[in-house]
């Protein structure tokens, strides 16, 4: 067997079961944080035994097998008997082959974002448990997106998955009325996986490769359980848009392209059209939402393909909207360059000083934004600054690049 085969197979079998089995682990005892170790393991012992013994046929079977085995001898160590000890036993018994062919379970990794989205877990901790439980992805990966450090970040996702277990959380769909109240936070979690899946980060994890792709195919899994729901309609469509110019966000020697400068017949002319169809179909609800304005926006800037780019003033007026639906740090950046190019440099850093200097500290966007609008303005020394502290929060070797050669031709 090719030396590679083996760990290729359960890097594969990581990237699409590792949410499934481990909703499967964790359904009786509500223990998110016994069965991620159970499945580590799980996976570590795959890697010993996978290139001698041959990739089993069904792997996902064999992961949760050893898993489930490891979890029993981790509770009878500790000699723990309680309801979920005895639960744990009763589900050595019940989980078969059949229970991760894909056909029993619909789709576990859908189950177990809207537990993650429980109301009882504390707000600021649902999206990131999401990423982390569902996905894999480690604190350090995670921390950046939702602005704040990885020991902060762990801490709270520590606290989230002993409030699952003391809570008893069910880890079973919410009834349809309550549905709509977790929405937001799935979305919210998906979106998230989306935008981790788009660069490498220094210091994390190597496992989310295909995590766009992954995070697209809950967004469609999403809109099949929710059908008459436009904003799920609306986060596809963002992903796809996003995803049309995946092919386009480096040149043929792996540097860095923003938007505007490029080559439009990169971009994927299919997944372009599919984006327009759901954000077309989600409009048709008249039930206006924060990912369709999102999508909206990203509409907006693929016009550039056809030769018709969207007026400044329409794009300034679509970020208005958005912030008026859902405020985000992201947006009021975003806003300042709509701004800019509506209406001068000048007022679009009148728009980025306007943000509370404490909130933009460690926001790298806001300092490349930065850069860019005091380098129109001729400000160069300013620039510069601005320049190094965006190039200083980059986790990405390419922007961080990029922005060093825009930096030095100041």
């Amino acid at each position: 067997m090719n030396e590679l085969a083996a760990p290729r197979a359960a890097e594969r079998a990581a990237r699409e079961s590792y949410g499934r089995l481990l909703a499967i682990l964790s359904a009786r005892t509500h223990d998110i944080a016994a069965s991620e170790n159970a499945l580590a393991q799980a996976f570590a012992r795959a890697l010993e035994r996978w290139p001698a013994d041959g990739i089993p046929e069904q792997p996902d079977a064999w992961l949760l097998s050893v898993a489930r085995h490891r979890k029993l001898d981790a509770w009878r160590h500790s000699r723990i008997q309680d309801a979920a000890a005895q639960a744990l036993l009763l589900l050595a018994g019940e989980v078969d082959v059949g229970t991760v062919d894909g056909t029993a379970v619909p789709d576990e990794r859908l189950r177990l974002l809207f537990v993650c989205a429980h109301p009882a877990i504390d707000a600021t901790a649902r999206a990131p448990l999401m990423l982390q439980v569902v996905l894999g992805l480690d604190a350090a990966r995670m921390a950046g997106a939702f602005l704040t450090s990885p020991s902060t970040l762990g801490q709270r996702l520590v606290r989230a998955k002993a409030r699952i277990r003391s809570a008893g959380i069910s880890f079973e769909y919410p009834e349809a009325r309550e549905l709509p109240l977790r929405l937001q936070d799935v979305l919210q979690g998906i979106h998230a996986a989306y935008g981790n899946g788009w660069d490498d980060v220094d210091g994390a994890d190597t496992l989310p490769r295909g995590l766009a792709a992954e995070a697209i195919e809950l967004g469609r899994t999403l809109c099949a359980l929710m059908p008459n729901e436009p904003e799920p309609l609306g986060l596809l469509a963002l992903m796809l848009f996003c995803q049309s110019r995946a092919g386009a966000r480096l040149n043929d020697a792996g540097a860095y392209v923003p938007l505007d400068q490029q080559d439009t017949a990169r971009w994927d002319p299919d997944l372009l059209a599919q984006a327009e169809q759901h954000l077309r179909q989600a409009s048709s609800r008249n039930i206006s939402g924060a990912c369709q304005l999102e999508a909206a926006i990203q509409s907006a800037h693929c016009e550039r393909r056809v030769g018709a780019p969207v007026a400044p003033e329409a794009m300034v007026a679509l970020y208005d909207n958005l912030l008026a639906l859902r405020p985000s740090l992201g947006a009021q950046v975003s806003r300042a360059c709509a701004l800019a190019k509506a209406r001068g440099h000048d007022v679009g850093l009148q728009a980025l000083d306007a943000i509370a200097a404490g909130e933009v500290a460690s926001y790298q966007p806001f300092w490349a934004a930065r850069g860019h609008l005091l380098s129109a303005g001729g400000a160069r020394a300013a620039a510069r600054q601005a320049f190094d502290r965006a190039i200083g929060l980059s986790t990405s070797a390419a922007v961080r690049a990029y922005l060093n050669g825009t930096s030095e031709r100041l």
